[in-house]
């Protein structure tokens, strides 16, 4: 008797792990097509196999295939503005992109808003920041959403660019000291870590272990990069931001370097509004042009 209990007690917790991984939501297409430029939610992998990321595609019309632009979204340390973060979507930059011929993904890391899950990328606090294992973290978490897309029969394997904002600018940055095969330009806005620090306008958390740790990707890149800031960041001023700029070039790095002009009270956040890519609309033209893309 003993041993038919067991083995009833053995089938249902059997079936209840069936039903668990049944649960698990299916990567890939979430839901229909939308305008702008066929939008739709999807669900990619990342570095947590039991957590998709939640990420928006957008693309041009017709089957492809199109070259890829993954966007890396800002971050912040703070647990509880990160669980209230809505899903990020850089619309009017995803829609430039579409228009010079590209696929956009735009995933939401671990830690953030409806994808949740464990924060990988913390830079532990601010004295003792390890800045390059953040880095390589955000990294990481691009590369896996990457390289799923690009098994996808509508994307090319080469011609990708990486565009990272802020903390994923800097994710994007120590992507670039990795050189992931198929990748030929990253295109960084105000990319770092640890700005505005306690709040305070201008002011960084450790910026030497911040610009060393520019120097330490810079001397592996090989992959092309664009540095855009505007005048009127307080995160990353231009001038902490050539700082960090020069210490990724004498590393190495290849980088093109542009202070853009001021944009509303905080340039920070240019790259997320409409406005702020139509600012910056000429100099993404040059830099998307320099790739060869058709529109």
């Amino acid at each position: 008797m003993h041993s038919v209990k067991v083995l009833v007690v053995t089938v249902v917790f059997a079936l209840l792990g069936a039903r668990t991984v049944v649960a698990q939501p299916a990567l890939g297409a979430q839901g229909a097509e939308e305008e702008p430029a066929r939008r739709q939610q999807w669900l990619v992998p990342s570095p947590d196999s039991a957590t998709p990321a939640h990420a928006l595609l957008f693309r041009p019309g017709g089957d492809g295939p199109f070259p890829l632009a993954v966007i890396a979204h800002a971050s912040t340390q703070n647990v509880l503005r990160r669980a209230q973060m809505p899903q990020p979507e850089y619309r009017a930059l995803a829609v430039l992109l579409v228009a010079h011929g590209f696929a956009v993904l735009v995933p939401e890391r671990l830690g953030h808003g409806s994808t949740g899950g464990k924060y990988i990328e913390d830079q532990d606090g601010c004295d003792g920041a390890d800045y390059a294992r953040a880095g390589h973290a955000t990294a990481g978490e691009i590369a896996v959403a990457m390289d799923y897309l690009r098994k996808q029969a509508f994307i090319r394997p080469d011609g990708t660019i990486i565009i990272g904002h802020s903390a994923g600018g800097w994710g994007a940055l120590a992507l670039a000291s990795e050189n992931p095969v198929g990748v030929s330009r990253i295109i960084l806005f105000a990319p770092g870590r640890g700005g505005r620090a306690n709040d305070f306008p201008n002011q960084v958390c450790a910026p030497h272990t911040l610009v060393a740790s520019a120097a330490e990707f810079g001397a592996a890149a090989h992959i092309p990069v664009t540095w855009l800031v505007a005048a009127n960041d307080s995160y990353f001023t231009p001038a902490f931001s050539r700082r960090l700029v020069d210490a990724f070039a004498k590393g190495g790095g290849r980088v093109d370097f542009h202070v853009l002009p001021a944009y509303g009270g905080e340039g920070h956040w240019l790259p997320e509004t409409e406005n702020g890519v139509k600012a910056v609309m000429t100099e993404l033209d040059r830099v998307l042009k320099a790739q060869h893309v058709k529109r």
